[in-house]
């Protein structure tokens, strides 16, 4: 059985190794020099493998059921024991992210560029896939390589080839037309796990603070999406998991109709209330008061907003100052002006929809013999280890029923 993989990242490395494994003759195309350059720059450096909440309904796909399939097939035990297989041990933090313990994405990519040469997958580097055309039950691949066009045969064809994020590593979306022209839908590419553009008004003066909040993307009356999690106020807008997270939902609409809504009382609502109610008739500062919960400058900023002096005593604050406090504390609307660029997205949501492949098998339910994985499919994660595992585990699904194991 000769394989052809395209693209070697996550989910391509992946295929090529467990299509290895099985036994099939195995060749990785990849358009960079090396293997795994997306995944080097996942966590930061540090490689956030996947997640202990890493379960079908955390992500953004048309069908849970599809990805409740996908999982239940390949999910967090398995991706820990094949990675500790390869020689890539995982620690987990105590809110369930897994990082390895070298805590170096360089390594996990050292050890499946180890695996994949001990398996004896053929990587064709720098080479560019064009076009994969089927006939007579094999597929003609068609690539570029040092300016010279080459085509080879395989029997199976798995397409890993990413969608529009990080374009500076490679990855630009551009197989997707090859896909349409075997009779797949693309959906367009757009930003996902994105810093968001946003109008901070008269939050301007956080620029620079970090903070933990609740996020959530308004339609008028709708809500769209909602998070919770650190985030940073920036010159342009917001960064972090807790808009990053949401931000498919913007990308998704005209930004004119949206409004990003924080939550700065999200993880601490009940102590505030209750710090509150001790403190309403007392002498205690306003400073002091927010204090307890924000740095200087948030509460500088909101005590501003409500048109409080600071050093009021809190027994002096007007009741309708302290609504208007409370009020933009636990809901701030912000004016969208949409999402930062691919080049600063983890991933793009967009391209063939998960109902045009089989959970089962990865197979391609319009062209037998044809696998789909990874960013090629419309499947969003949110921050924390969830695209790597779906990257994974749709990788390793589509490798092993490419290969006949399946």
């Amino acid at each position: 059985m000769k394989i052809a993989v395209i693209g070697a990242g996550a989910s391509g490395m992946m295929a090529a190794l467990q299509a290895a494994r099985v036994g099939a003759a195995v060749s990785l195309f990849e358009r960079n020099a090396s293997v795994g350059r997306k995944v080097l720059v996942t966590g930061s450096g540090r490689c956030n493998i996947t997640n202990d909440a890493a379960a079908a309904g955390a992500y953004a796909c048309a069908d849970p059921r599809w990805m409740e399939t996908l999982l239940g097939q390949f999910g967090v035990t398995d991706l820990l024991t094949t990675l500790a297989g390869i020689g890539v041990l995982a620690h987990k933090t105590a809110d369930g992210w897994y990082y390895p313990l070298s805590e170096s994405a360089r390594t996990v990519v050292d050890a499946f560029d180890s695996a994949l040469r001990l398996a004896g997958v053929e990587l064709c580097a720098l080479a560019q896939v064009t076009a994969i055309q089927p006939g007579k039950g094999r597929f003609t691949v068609r690539f570029l390589r040092e300016d010279m066009q080459e085509e080879r045969l395989f029997d199976r064809v798995i397409v890993c080839a990413g969608g529009a994020a990080y374009p500076s590593l490679g990855s630009r979306g551009e197989l997707f037309p090859a896909l349409a022209r075997l009779g797949h839908t693309i959906l367009p590419n757009r930003p996902a796990l994105a810093p968001v553009l946003a109008d901070l008004g008269d939050l301007q003066p956080l620029e620079g603070v970090r903070l933990d909040l609740g996020a959530a993307v308004w339609k008028g009356d709708q809500c769209l999406g909602a998070s919770r999690g650190n985030a940073i106020f920036t010159k342009w807008g917001l960064n972090g998991p807790a808009v990053m997270d949401i931000s498919h939902h913007v990308s998704a609409h005209p930004p004119a109709d949206l409004r990003l809504s924080l939550d700065l009382l999200a993880f601490f609502r009940e102590e505030f209330d209750q710090l509150l109610a001790r403190s309403r008739q007392t002498d205690m500062p306003l400073r002091v008061f927010l204090g307890a919960f924000f740095p200087p400058k948030v509460s500088a900023t909101f005590a501003g907003i409500a048109r409080v002096p600071e050093d009021t005593a809190m027994k002096d604050v007007s009741d309708r100052a302290l609504r208007i406090l409370q009020g933009r504390l636990a809901d701030t609307r912000l004016r969208l002006n949409g999402v930062r660029g691919f080049e600063y997205c983890q991933v793009s949501a967009g391209g063939v929809p998960v109902g045009e492949v089989d959970p089962v098998s990865m197979q391609s339910r319009r062209v037998p013999g044809l696998y789909l994985a990874g960013e090629t499919l419309d499947v969003v994660g949110p921050c924390g280890g969830y695209n790597l595992q779906y990257a994974f585990s749709s990788g390793a699904v589509a490798g092993r029923s490419a290969a006949g194991a399946g």
